[in-house]
């Protein structure tokens, strides 16, 4: 069977633009490839943390994975930070990697101008590479991503692509699945950006855990526009169009039997709609997620995807030391 491999960074209470473009995704592969899913807390401190935030976040993270329907049996889910063989590699694929590529990273130009007055830590700018070591760690076949870190993959391929051919067939190409739609999902109140787990205004975001209520309030006071037609549009209508997106995408139709379905409704029908559709879709997980947060499951599964993620990386290590002369001779 294929691997695939993925993390989501624990910086923020999970959004629904992260359970369709990232979960409800991995709980669809699960089932097609041997999956590493992990919590990629080195990532998160590339940018400044709060300790004990940090430590909240990513329990609740791990706890949303399992709520959601990933499945221990079929996925190892482990923290990044437990196993040292990310950094070993990431160290090594630093020392083939060129300044020029680092520096048209579009993400890091991005995050280094928000943080301009604080100061740029280096780990932000090596990023990339660390994700690159993440992936070319277990030899995964496929890496699902949103278009923004599509460019992250890139790199990766072509620092596997450079070590192969210096040292010898040593790491496994990946391919990039693109979870598109999941990129698409915006903000509510500012459908011309995406949903962001860290958005300073909650209006716009609905949070996995957000109350019920809430998330149908948010949903009845999206911003939409003056039509009264439910066509998806994202240019003239990018508020009607996130949310028929928001729709499609939970109940696993298309674009056009969205709009179809909807085409004798006017706005108010439509955003009922999608909150009674959102909030069917949450509250079993959340319910699920409430059972599992203060259970011994989390550290049970955990203690179980490192025991197996662990030997793999130091194999993987080991060779990769051993091609470029690292270690005793």
């Amino acid at each position: 069977m294929k691997k695939l491999i993925s993390g989501i960074k624990p910086t923020g209470q999970l959004t629904l633009g992260n359970y369709i473009g990232a979960i409800k995704q991995f709980v669809k592969l699960q089932n097609e490839y041997e999956s590493f899913i992990f919590v990629a807390d080195l990532h998160a401190i590339t940018t400044p943390q709060n300790k004990k935030q940090l430590q909240k976040l990513i329990k609740e993270l791990v706890a949303l994975y399992l709520a959601c329907g990933l499945d221990s049996s079929k996925n190892t889910i482990y923290l990044q930070s437990e196993n040292p063989y990310h950094a070993h590699l990431s160290w090594v694929l630093n020392c083939h990697t060129y300044l020029g590529e680092l520096n048209r990273m579009t993400q890091f130009k991005d995050k280094a101008a928000k943080l301009k007055k604080e100061g740029i830590p280096a780990g932000l700018y090596t990023y990339p590479v660390l994700m690159a070591s993440d992936i070319l760690l277990y030899d995964a076949d496929v890496v699902p991503v949103g278009d923004d870190q599509k460019q992250h993959v890139e790199i990766t391929r072509r620092l596997a692509e450079r070590f192969n051919n210096k040292y010898g067939s040593t790491f496994k190409i990946p391919d990039v699945i693109i979870t598109s739609t999941g990129a698409r999902i915006k903000d509510l109140q500012d459908p011309t950006k995406k949903m962001d787990k860290s958005s300073v205004s909650d209006k716009g975001v609905i949070l996995m855990l957000d109350p019920i209520e809430s998330i149908k309030q948010k949903i009845r006071r999206a911003v939409t526009d003056n039509d009264s037609i439910i066509k998806f549009d994202e240019k003239n209508k990018p508020g009607i169009s996130n949310l028929i997106n928001i729709y499609a995408n939970l109940k696993d139709i298309s674009i056009k039997e969205t709009e179809e379905e909807f085409k004798k409704a006017n706005y108010g029908d439509f955003k009922e709609a999608v909150a009674n559709l959102v909030t069917e879709v949450l509250k079993p997980i959340q319910d699920k997620y409430h059972q599992i947060i203060n259970s011994n499951i989390i550290d049970d599964i955990l203690n179980q995807g490192i025991e197996k993620a662990l030997p793999l990386a130091k194999a993987k290590c080991e060779y990769v030391s051993k091609k470029i002369g690292l270690g005793r001779p």
